[in-house]
């Protein structure tokens, strides 16, 4: 609008430079009775409430498969000093809530009943004074299945709501920042050419970070297809509403069935999978046979991919096998979606000729398949560090991995990218320790002087392995460093507070995040952060916050 109307670039670039964006900070936690709880009780005006109401139908997509549809409920205050009459604002308001399909709306405060002149009159709605009165008629209010938005002002109290409908957490957490997430995404997808789609990986539970939430939002922003490990993780997604193509990258013959129902196209990689994959798809019956296609859907052809070893040796058709191959493939009821390959060392540059050789490859036995199909199916071969690596490579798709959550392999990006994952413990006790005295299993923490020793609520059935204690790692409390002491134990692990006058019992300890590179702990433990990330525990929620 600026240059239609003829403003110089320069007082346009200075006037971008005063824009502010809007504070916020959303938490998606799981609640009670199959609920999920939004929790963004940290500000309330007119153009948070629709950016909240964008993610609440993020999280609750309309359309569902093999499960129950999420009912929409907002639980929404007061909107103080908007600047705009109550007809204004509360009109704006409703006409919010119609568009975006709220179900149930639970008003609280003296001014948002407004809402119900301005609301079809078979509107779900109920109003409270204060959120005392709405608490005093808690045991009538049922919450089932239905993503919650809280939005209120701070003065509403609304945490006290978001305690009571959250399921009590272990007191360890994963925070997942999905603005950090989208960040990073939108990092790769600017190195990628405007022809080439993306393949985002959300395996092994998005790499520890949450598959259906990370799949949500991906979904959200249009990638072009989704990859999981096992047709497990992909049947969880199709019940959780996701609908974009997913790639199943190790399939099983006793999956064929769920393969097919749930629309997810299975790798194959050898001549017997084909030849039993194929053989199962001869024992279903015609489509116009099938009583339910939403329950038990079948295409006319069902989508493949062929997977190519070019020197990787883990699993993968050769070269000798491409003549058998398409003998398998003439007429078949299966349509090969795509042809890829994986690289073996695509970060290092030591390798940079074995990864050329494999580029050479790949394409070698992708032409004599297309020649033989008689159509070009779609390529990819890059992970990754790949991507900003090798962009002459990127072919008809791309596939992002561990970039996605903020690790970058080849080292170039890592500067743009941002930290997804926080892991926070909470200090549940702190003890003074006398010079002598000693700390945790085998009496291998000893006390050199008058010692502070925090307690804190993680252990190795979290996923911090016990080769961290004993002083090779220490973790962040009020942003020091606080050094393990003793073995870790299973459920908790003692820390050295005795310069950090700051620590108190309640307080976080941070084992990696932001200020704390996952790096470091993964050099600790002799691994990587991939392994990091996925041996965090199931019983550590996982908290979602966006900005």
């Amino acid at each position: 609008m600026l240059l239609h109307l003829g403003i110089p670039d320069e007082a346009i670039a200075a006037r971008m430079a005063r824009l502010e964006p809007v504070a916020m900070r959303l938490e998606l936690k799981e609640g009670v009775n199959g609920c999920t709880v939004i929790n963004d009780s940290y500000n309330s005006d007119l153009t948070s409430l629709a950016i909240a109401l964008n993610f609440l139908g993020q999280q609750s997509p309309s359309r569902n498969i093999g499960s129950k549809k999420l009912r929409r409920t907002l639980i929404l205050s007061d909107i103080l000093q908007s600047g705009q009459s109550a007809a204004q604002l509360y009109g704006t308001v409703a006409g919010l809530l119609v568009e975006k399909r709220i179900d149930r709306l639970i008003g609280i405060g003296k001014k948002v009943e407004h809402l119900r002149k301005y609301l079809p009159s078979s509107f779900d709605a109920r109003f409270y004074p204060t959120t005392q009165a709405f608490f005093d008629d808690f045991a009538e209010l049922v919450f089932r299945d239905e993503a919650i938005l809280l939005k209120g002002a701070r003065q509403f109290g609304f945490e006290r709501i978001a305690n009571r409908l959250a399921i009590k957490f272990h007191k360890t957490v994963l925070e997942v920042d999905l603005s950090a997430l989208l960040n990073n995404l939108r990092v790769y997808q600017s190195q990628v050419g405007p022809g080439t789609k993306m393949m985002v990986m959300v395996k092994a539970g998005a790499y520890g970070s949450g598959s259906i939430e990370v799949a949500k939002l991906l979904e959200f922003e249009n990638v072009d297809y989704l990859g999981v490990a096992y047709a497990d993780e992909g049947v969880e997604l199709r019940k959780a509403g996701i609908q974009l193509p997913i790639l199943v990258m190790n399939p099983e013959e006793a999956t064929f069935e769920a393969l097919v129902r749930y629309r997810l196209e299975p790798e194959i990689y050898s001549l017997s999978l084909l030849r039993n994959f194929l053989g199962f798809l001869a024992t279903l019956p015609p489509q116009s046979e099938i009583r339910n296609p939403q329950s038990e859907i079948r295409n006319s052809q069902s989508a493949i991919h062929l997977k190519l070893d070019t020197g990787m040796h883990r699993l993968g058709f050769e070269e000798a096998d491409i003549e058998p191959l398409l003998e398998l493939l003439v007429a078949p009821p299966v349509v090969v979606r795509t042809v890829f390959s994986h690289l073996a060392a695509s970060e290092a540059p030591q390798h940079d000729d074995f990864t050329r050789e494999q580029f050479a490859r790949f394409q070698k036995m992708y032409d004599q398949l297309a020649a033989g199909l008689g159509y070009h199916p779609m390529r990819h071969i890059l992970n990754s560090g790949g991507i900003v690596r090798f962009p002459e490579q990127q072919l008809e798709m791309v596939r992002l991995g561990i970039g996605l959550y903020g690790i970058d392999s080849s080292g170039l990006l890592q500067d743009r990218l941002q930290t997804v994952n926080t892991l926070k413990a909470t200090v549940s006790q702190i003890k003074n320790v006398a010079v002598g005295e000693t700390v945790g299993y085998g009496r291998l923490g000893k006390a050199e002087r008058p010692m502070r020793i925090a307690t804190i609520s993680l252990g190795y059935a979290d996923g911090l392995l016990r080769r961290a204690g004993n002083g090779r790692f220490s973790v962040l409390v009020e942003g020091k460093r606080a050094p393990i002491i003793g073995n870790v134990c299973m459920d908790m692990t003692m820390v050295d507070v005795t310069d950090i006058p700051a620590a108190t019992e309640g307080c976080p300890a941070i084992l990696f995040g932001k200020d704390l590179p996952v790096e470091e702990l993964a050099t600790c433990l002799g691994t990587i952060p991939y392994e990091i990330f996925t041996t965090i525990s199931e019983r550590v929620k996982r908290v979602y916050v966006q900005e």
